[in-house]
């Protein structure tokens, strides 16, 4: 299991169930929209404290961005 990718796809799939823009997680979290875009697409590697910022921007747990989806 590729972990950048779990991530990203969890983190797209909560933001779109919010339905945040990754401009309006960016305001929400000081990320930039291209950094969110990296993220969703498994390009980045993100630290504990930046997964607990961004699940605080979509107002989830932490734990949901690292939960396993129906793809693995």
């Amino acid at each position: 299991m590729d972990m950048r990718q779990l991530v990203g796809r969890n983190f797209a799939r909560l933001r779109k169930e919010k339905g945040l823009t990754q401009e309006q997680v960016e305001a929400k979290s000081g990320y930039s929209q291209q950094y969110l875009s990296s993220l969703e697409r498994g390009r980045r590697n993100p630290t504990v404290i930046t997964l607990f910022e961004l699940s605080q921007a979509l107002g989830v747990s932490h734990v949901e961005l690292l939960k396993p989806d129906q793809a693995d």
